[in-house]
């Protein structure tokens, strides 16, 4: 049996770390000009802020989980039966319920 190379192995784990600091490099330089845009705008008067519509968002997010959830639950009850493993599906099942629980609640109380 053959084994690789020593130097194949470190250039192999060292890719991943590369990956992860550069991308870390990136993300941290949007957020700075972000930033520094938003300061700019600000102090010419001209910086209106993103207004997020929590109902959209709460519709969105608790269908999407809801789905997600429900799709893991029933695919790890068909395939280990019941026990913890089907957590993973139970947890965003029951985050996306509760999200449509809020907006529907929400939009009652916006209606009335």
């Amino acid at each position: 049996m053959s084994f690789p190379s020593v130097a194949a192995q470190v250039v192999i784990s060292v890719i991943p770390i590369v990956g992860i600091v550069m991308g870390s490099v990136v993300v941290f330089f949007y957020l700075l000009w972000s930033h520094k845009e938003k300061v700019l705008l600000i102090e010419r008067g001209a910086y209106t802020p993103n207004r997020i519509e929590l109902d959209t968002f709460a519709l969105l997010t608790g269908i999407l989980l809801g789905g997600v959830g429900t799709v893991l639950t029933a695919l790890f009850i068909a395939k280990d039966g019941l026990g913890y493993g089907i957590l993973g599906g139970l947890i965003p099942l029951a985050l996306g319920i509760g999200l449509l629980v809020f907006y529907g609640i929400r939009s009652r109380r916006l209606i009335s």
